[in-house]
């Protein structure tokens, strides 16, 4: 078990300082503003007009909005980071707060490449502060139960299958979204969204994969901005995940269905609701339709509670890491046409990264 250094909860509410105020940024803000024993205390964008108007929702002084978020990290008296900026600046903005000793929430990815993923990992296990990362399936309750019957549990997945559908199709036409900057993206459909999905298996199953072959459509002839893939994720088990993404559909539809000896569990969701489930027996009745997302915690109070309690954060850097090595790996396999072998390609599987 990590030890981690708590905030004096008896002292203050823990003083949080956002980065980065698109839509997703000022959602983070607002449940951070729900949380008791938190702290909305500074924001930064390098937008003036979104500064200026999240400062109003979110109800921040003027004197503690910035422009230059190291300035916003210096000048303010803060215990925690929160970071939902675009991709390619999650590494040096969690460095930056790192080396303040704050703790910090950052939205997924963990970073753009693995050389950077895996400097966040080693500082993670260096550090006594609390690095959480934004996979928020994590806290769903239909996704817990799931972890809980194997991850957590005796059950031996045999046969997984993951989906998910979304449009982008505006973004590929007119290539002026900070999605297709490569300095801000970092990739295309798959490592923005169709992370999620390969998280959710990785992490409700606790399998390690071995091996990753995948067939991926690009955008452009540099092969950085994927559209759609499929994709096979072998396990140390002999499980087998087969997982498909698309950014080039209508509508957002999502599933995963891992199956084992006893049956199996569904999840599933529609465009941006929150995601369900229910089980089937070796019968094949279908069993707990409960398994709903009522009660679940948000991303700001599954931080918040990790740090004032020092415990490990539902969502963490290795989870991030084990996601984007099968991520990268994709896209290797999909640009080369070729079978990744995890071990043999990356030679830090073998320190047990992965397992």
């Amino acid at each position: 078990m990590r030890d981690y250094d708590m905030v004096d909860s008896s002292a203050a509410d823990l003083r949080v300082g956002l980065v980065g105020l698109g839509s997703l940024g000022v959602r983070l803000g607002r449940q951070f503003e729900a949380v008791p024993d938190a702290e909305l205390a500074a924001i930064a964008d390098v937008s003036e007009a979104n500064l200026a108007e999240a400062g109003d929702e979110l109800e921040v002084p003027s004197s503690n909005q910035f422009l230059d978020y190291e300035t916003m990290l210096d000048e303010v008296d803060l215990d925690a980071a929160a970071i939902a900026t675009p991709n390619g600046l999650h590494y040096d903005q969690t460095v930056a707060a790192l080396e303040r000793d704050l703790h910090v929430l950052c939205e997924k990815p963990l970073a753009t490449n693995l050389e950077d993923a895996r400097d966040l990992y080693r500082r993670d296990r260096e550090t006594d502060r609390v690095m959480m990362l934004g996979y928020q399936r994590h806290l769903n309750p239909a996704f817990i139960n799931a972890r809980q019957r194997w991850a957590e549990g005796d059950a031996e997945p045999t046969f997984i299958t993951g989906e998910i559908t979304h449009d982008w199709r505006s973004y590929y036409e007119n290539m002026d979204d900070w999605r297709m900057d490569p300095a801000l993206s970092g990739g295309g459909h798959l490592l923005n969204v169709g992370s999620h999905v390969i998280d959710a298996i990785l992490w409700v199953t606790g399998l390690t994969p071995t091996h990753v072959n995948a067939n991926v459509e690009f955008h452009d002839d540099e092969q950085l901005f994927d559209t759609q893939s499929s994709i096979t994720i072998e396990f140390d088990n002999g499980a087998i995940a087969n997982f498909s993404d698309t950014g080039i559909v209508a509508c957002t539809r999502e599933h995963i269905h891992i199956w084992d000896d006893d049956g199996a569990v569904y999840l599933e969701g529609r465009e941006w609701d929150e995601r369900t489930g229910y089980t089937i027996d070796a019968e094949g009745t279908e069993h707990d339709r409960h398994l709903d997302y009522h009660g679940r915690e948000t991303k700001a109070e599954a931080f918040t509670e990790s740090v004032l309690e020092g415990t490990e954060p539902p969502i963490s850097v290795r989870d991030a890491f084990r996601t984007l090595v099968v991520t990268m790996a994709a896209y290797e396999s999909g640009r080369a046409d070729e079978r990744i072998d995890l071990a043999e390609r990356y030679s830090f599987v073998g320190d047990g990264l992965l397992d």
